[in-house]
């Protein structure tokens, strides 16, 4: 008899957190959930951790604990608040945790699921972004397994021949190219945030949207998997796929490229994580190659989309860089989501940060949040320069 994974999964009621859900909910008898937790999303976390059956829900915010408590009355689910319970969740030693809330919030509880030495599933961009070095010595220290979730790393982990990493040349990302791939500059500077975040093939969030329409999304994908695999920084590249059939692949030194194909739906990714080393079923639309057609490539244009540019640039600085350009790029989506700067403002005023802001490389999560913070002040400065 095959034991259940017991499952923790931090930021439950995000896109992510609730395609892994409904994943465990249609293979219940497998999985056993600890800990379910959120920001504020007091009825959606209790309606999640009632369906699941989960052993403790906790709220980020305080405040609403008594919330949380009334909406959880008459279950066998524990209710808890604070910055303190989630840590304490994360750290609580799942056998796999979804690490998915949003932001550097995210930081602090992954590495604490990191230390605990079982299987994380990474779908908290700022983490390696921002502490690459720091969240892959944690998980070597303690022996974790690391899982990246993002369909393009998620991709080259399918693909990468990990027990031979010499053997691989080259790693492609591939990228959509966004709602204004065929956008000239003119047009660009127009764009609204309607606009920006109509995405042509995925349904997601309106922040990683319009960094998709940047192709800044794509730049933060570049460090992230510089962090998970051994290549140079120059062993990278990204190639635009407008159909985002094929997510990413791998180039070997014979020739050969290896590449994942699939129907632009996240419950693929986060299924080959939730059961690696396994794989099982899932709803998802199966991939008809004869109905696609065609699948075309180009070459990003770092002159109309100069945001994976700036990225490539803070891949191959280090340090401090990667962390500044995201709080930087937060800052800048913010500001053009509510309209008070332009468009193509996003990449000007991250390049304009990363030049102001020089701290030394972070030697903890402590440091990295601090750098986030000064970055976001300059940002925030820089950004007066170019409000409407």
């Amino acid at each position: 008899m095959t034991l259940r994974r017991t499952v923790t999964i931090l930021g439950a009621t995000g896109s992510v957190g609730g395609s892994t859900l409904d994943l465990i909910e249609r293979n219940a008898a497998d999985y056993q959930v600890l800990a379910l937790t959120a920001h504020r999303d007091v009825e959606g976390l209790a309606a999640a951790s009632r369906r699941v059956g989960a052993e403790r829900a906790v709220i980020a915010d305080e405040s609403l604990l008594p919330a949380l408590q009334a909406a959880l009355e008459g279950s066998d689910v524990a209710a808890s608040a604070g910055e303190g319970a989630i840590l304490d969740a994360a750290a609580a030693g799942a056998d796999w945790t979804m690490a998915a809330i949003v932001g550097c919030a995210g930081l602090k509880p992954t590495m604490a699921a990191l230390r605990g030495g079982r299987t994380v599933a990474l779908a908290n961009k700022e983490s390696l972004v921002s502490a690459g070095a720091l969240m892959t010595d944690a998980a070597a220290a303690s022996g974790a397994k690391l899982l990246p979730v993002d369909s393009e790393h998620n991709a080259i982990f399918q693909c990468f021949d990990a027990a031979r990493p010499e053997s691989v040349r080259r790693i492609i990302l591939t990228a959509s190219g966004g709602p204004f791939r065929t956008r000239s500059l003119d047009e660009m500077r127009a764009m609204t945030p309607a606009q920006a975040v109509a995405h042509p093939n995925w349904s997601m969030g309106a922040k990683i949207s319009v960094d998709s329409a940047t192709l800044m999304n794509k730049g933060l994908e570049l460090i992230e998997a510089f962090h998970l695999f051994p290549l140079d920084a120059d062993g990278f590249d990204v190639v635009i796929h407008p159909q985002s059939v094929i997510h990413s692949l791998v180039e070997y030194v014979d020739g050969s490229v290896l590449a994942q194909l699939g129907a632009p739906d996240m419950r693929i990714p986060i299924a080959y994580a939730l059961a690696w080393p396994r794989r099982m079923e899932t709803p998802c639309e199966r991939l008809d190659l004869v109905r696609t057609g065609n699948l075309a490539f180009e070459a990003p244009d770092l002159e109309r989309f100069p945001a994976l540019g700036l990225a490539m640039a803070a891949l191959r600085e280090g340090g401090a860089a990667p962390a500044i350009l995201n709080a930087a790029n937060e800052i800048a989506v913010a500001a053009f989501l509510e309209g008070s700067i332009g468009f193509l403002d996003i990449a000007s005023i991250s390049a304009e940060t990363l030049r102001c802001c020089t701290p030394p490389p972070p030697a903890s999560i402590e440091e990295v949040l601090e750098i986030d913070r000064e970055a976001r002040a300059v940002a925030t400065g820089v950004k007066r320069r170019y409000l409407r």
